[in-house]
């Protein structure tokens, strides 16, 4: 006969069954915006350090809209989506939407998350393999960012991978540097064009010593391994100039640019449908 602290772990706790209906929930929500098209990207830049008027690239940033319309940002679903298909098909449709943005706009360069697990999904292969054939000049002008969390679940994939897509002139941006799943060994192996240091370091770093530290050693590291660096999050002009004389490459955070839906190259077409 089970007693009531037996019970209570059986059944899982009143903030088991929260989490687990808020996960069904947003699954129910991406499913619905993914059957009915309504996908997005918000297009964010990254400037040069030295010359932030100068923007080096934008990251489109995938979006959905829930039924009422409102936009919904990536990191409200990601995390429910993503050991599912349906973050490969999320994937896939992020794939779509950069390739038009680069279509779109010749002088455009343009950086798009994926997850390792989508690496051999037959869609997004096709999708990416119909876009080179489209456009030669679109592999120098893509950039994929795939999160370091995914990359070290299977690193000889991704090896593999990158080294397929490299010789066809597409980079790859290692994302959220140092979040907290970092394994130095294999970025001898990995080979990847950018380092995109995680924001938790970046926030209020040029009144934080000890974030300074650590963001000047993961920048040590990238240049040993000869990475572009991108630090993400930045929000400040204190924390932008701070970040100048440490000797990052690129900076990308609201206090450069929000993420938006209107980006300046599609302007003229929604002014027209005015």
């Amino acid at each position: 006969m089970m007693n009531s602290l037996d019970q209570a772990v059986d059944l899982g706790s009143p903030l088991d069954h929260a989490i687990t209906q808020r996960d069904r929930d947003t699954l129910d929500m991406v499913r619905v915006a993914v059957q009915s098209k309504q996908v997005m990207l918000a297009f964010q830049p990254v400037v040069q350090a030295l010359k932030p008027d100068q923007v080096a690239f934008h990251e489109g940033l995938i979006r959905i809209l829930d039924d009422t319309g409102r936009i919904i940002p990536a990191q409200e679903f990601i995390d429910a989506v993503e050991t599912q298909e349906l973050g490969r098909v999320i994937d896939t449709l992020a794939l779509e939407k950069g390739l038009e943005a680069l279509a779109e706009e010749p002088s455009l360069r343009l950086s798009i998350n994926m997850s390792a697990r989508s690496i051999g999904y037959p869609r997004w292969n096709e999708v990416m393999k119909q876009g080179l054939q489209n456009d030669p000049t679109i592999g120098e002008r893509l950039i994929l960012e795939i999160t370091e969390r995914t990359a070290i679940v299977m690193p000889e994939l991704v090896q593999v991978f990158m080294a397929d897509l490299q010789q066809k002139g597409i980079s790859f941006a290692l994302d959220d540097f140092g979040a907290g799943y970092t394994a130095f060994r294999y970025l001898k192996d990995f080979y990847f064009d950018i380092m995109k240091i995680d924001g938790e370091f970046i926030k209020g770093i040029h009144a934080n010593p000890d974030n300074q530290i650590l963001t000047q050693a993961l920048l040590s590291v990238a240049r040993h391994f000869d990475m572009f660096t991108v630090v993400e999050c930045v929000e400040t002009l204190e924390d932008a100039e701070f970040l100048a004389t440490l000797g990052v490459d690129c900076m990308q955070g609201y206090f450069f640019g929000a993420p938006t839906v209107r980006p300046w190259w599609r302007q003229e077409e929604l002014r027209a449908q005015a």
